[in-house]
């Protein structure tokens, strides 16, 4: 399963790890990712998502799922989320 958010497109970085003597080894940092089950009101059901904490923080100031999407640019957003916008634009 990819580590990346379902919303936001946050994924896994690289970077190093420096040591005393600065000898540098390769490291990730992966996403904080939660499954989360989101409402959405316009398709009347749960969605379960992959998101970030961080999105999932956004989406509680939003007020919700369907405003967050819906305020949201479409560049900000990951490829699922967009899709998912247009099926709650249609509902």
């Amino acid at each position: 399963m990819p580590r990346h958010c379902q919303i936001s497109g946050k994924k896994v970085t690289t970077g190093n790890n420096v040591s005393h003597s600065h000898t540098k080894t390769k490291r990730t940092f992966e996403p904080n990712l939660q499954r989360v089950s989101l409402f959405s009101e316009a398709l009347k059901r749960p969605i379960r998502l992959r998101v970030s904490t961080r999105a999932l923080r956004s989406v509680t100031k939003a007020g919700g799922l369907d405003a967050y999407l819906r305020k949201t640019a479409d560049a900000k957003l990951a490829p699922e989320a967009v899709d998912l916008k247009k099926k709650i634009r249609r509902a």
